[in-house]
């Protein structure tokens, strides 16, 4: 059985790779590389999704009784994890907007504003 310390460390590696992969799928839409980008967030959600396994392997072993230590290292874990959820999110949108405004011809301004 793996040690909590293993957990962490997993979550935070999982959590790592998966915001690279959304941050390099905005970056392949920007390019207007939109397969690439496709595909670097079908790898975000791979490893944002480990990590969540990972996570409920936790919570499930707290609710069977398991006291899980809460360290610095935890809270920086799930914090690590968070962003990274939310990073893909938005990698989402992005690379979404991306495509329709190269779809679209470019931005069209009202000067109005």
């Amino acid at each position: 059985m793996e040690s909590v310390q293993e957990y962490i460390f997993k979550l935070i590696l999982h959590g790592g790779n998966g915001r690279s992969s959304a941050m390099e799928a905005i970056a392949a839409a920007k390019n207007g590389n939109f397969s690439e980008a496709r595909e670097k967030l079908t790898q975000a959600a791979e490893e944002l999704n480990a990590a969540h396994h990972i996570q409920t392997s936790l919570i499930q072993g707290e609710i069977r009784g398991e006291s899980t230590e809460i360290s610095l290292l935890m809270i920086h874990a799930q914090d690590h994890l968070m962003n990274a959820m939310t990073v893909k999110e938005m990698a989402t949108e992005f690379v979404d907007l991306y495509e329709t405004i190269k779809i679209s011809g470019g931005l069209h301004y009202d000067k109005r504003y």
